[in-house]
């Protein structure tokens, strides 16, 4: 069990440092009308506190 929470903390992880840098190319866009659909800021919180959640999970056992 506790490899599968480090599996998904790792994951997170990931996910939150690509959403992190798609956000920072939205904010470097070329074109200030092109915004786009996706709320990557909210995801990169989203995954930060999910990968902190299953450390801390991971860490109890």
């Amino acid at each position: 069990m506790q490899g599968t929470l480090w599996v998904w903390a790792g994951a997170s992880a990931a996910i939150a440092a690509v959403a992190a840098l798609a956000d920072r190319r939205r904010n470097r866009r070329r074109d200030i009308d092109n915004v786009g659909w996706v709320p990557w800021p909210l995801i990169v919180m989203l995954a930060v506190i999910l990968a902190l959640a299953f450390t801390a999970f991971a860490m109890h056992e």
